[in-house]
């Protein structure tokens, strides 16, 4: 059985759980930054990947631009509490949850759905 490492971290780059065989990173709600920043630059820490060199583009995987808005606050400015979304990027599977929880699998690693 496994057990869950806590998702939230208080540092800049993603954690790996070598347990569940994931990286975990928590997107500040409150920050400057959209939830499409946080995760390239999850991804180009994860992987060495250059985005200024053009290596990479989330528009490869996802329209960024509506990943932002699935996830910025409700129209009447409240918090969105529940909902996800995965999708595949640079061989990675990420899983982006509403509370800010972001959880990327490395290419060998089978897909898990839930955290």
């Amino acid at each position: 059985m496994q057990t869950e490492t806590p998702l939230h971290d208080d540092t800049d780059e993603p954690q790996y759980d070598e347990q569940n065989e994931r990286y975990v990173y928590q997107h500040d709600t409150d920050g400057p930054a959209t939830i499409t920043t946080t995760i390239v630059h999850a991804l180009t820490s994860i992987t060495d990947t250059d985005v200024s060199q053009g290596e990479f583009s989330l528009y490869d995987s996802i329209d960024p631009d509506a990943l932002d808005r699935l996830f910025r606050p409700k129209a009447d400015g409240t918090d969105r509490t529940g909902g996800h979304v995965a999708f595949t990027a640079l061989e990675h599977e990420i899983y982006v949850y509403a509370n800010g929880d972001v959880i990327i699998y490395p290419p060998s690693t089978p897909s898990h759905p839930s955290t």
